[in-house]
């Protein structure tokens, strides 16, 4: 494992030393199927992507039409992300996920690897932020990491804890198996899709 400087995964830095070292175990690469899935059976949505990394979802959905944005607070992520969106580069943000504004209302919140990334101690802020961006019927649809492991990230979650935490504002839609995880996920996440209460 690289020897890496900053520890604290709420800072940008510790997100800034990893892209600019090319350590990114989380990156898949491209697209994954349940996205491709999920957004073929739906009419273009206004998206956000917190966490975008790398951004390949970001440039698939804006392709298929789709009204997305995608935001990072690590400067060398959004540089990434832009790099990998091409022609929708302008819509890779740098900014703070719990103080960005949506231009419009949002309609759905696709989580990849950013609950998941975040301390655990911050979960709850993450949780309401969530609830806040969306009105009732909106859709928080993507990737949910069930792990023990005390040390990440990945902060891997019990399925007791991510229904407290979202039990409140949200209820679970849909809950389906993942084929085709990269090694640092596999086995241990769920498609999921809540609606906003």
């Amino acid at each position: 494992m690289a020897d890496f400087l900053q520890r604290d995964p709420g800072l940008p830095a510790f997100w800034d030393e990893r892209f600019e070292r090319q350590f990114t175990p989380w990156d898949q690469g491209g697209v994954p199927q349940a996205l491709r899935d999920f957004a073929a059976a739906s009419a273009p949505l206004v998206t956000l992507i917190p966490g975008c990394g790398s951004a390949y979802e970001l440039a698939w959905l804006a392709e298929q039409g789709w009204d997305a944005t995608a935001i990072d607070f690590s400067p060398a992520a959004v540089a990434q992300g832009k790099a990998v969106a091409g022609a929708h580069a302008s819509r890779v943000v740098e900014a703070d996920f719990f103080a960005w504004q949506a231009a419009q209302p949002l309609q759905l919140v696709y989580e990849r690897a950013f609950l998941c990334a975040m301390p655990r101690a911050m979960w709850p802020q993450v949780a309401a932020r969530w609830a806040q961006l969306l009105s009732p019927g909106g859709l928080l649809a993507g990737y949910f990491f069930f792990d023990e492991a005390p040390k990440g990230p990945p902060f891997g979650i019990s399925r007791v804890q991510l229904e407290e935490l979202l039990g409140a504002d949200f209820t679970c839609m849909a809950d389906e198996a993942v084929s085709g995880s990269i090694p640092v996920f596999a086995g241990k996440e769920r498609w999921m899709v809540w609606q906003r209460l």
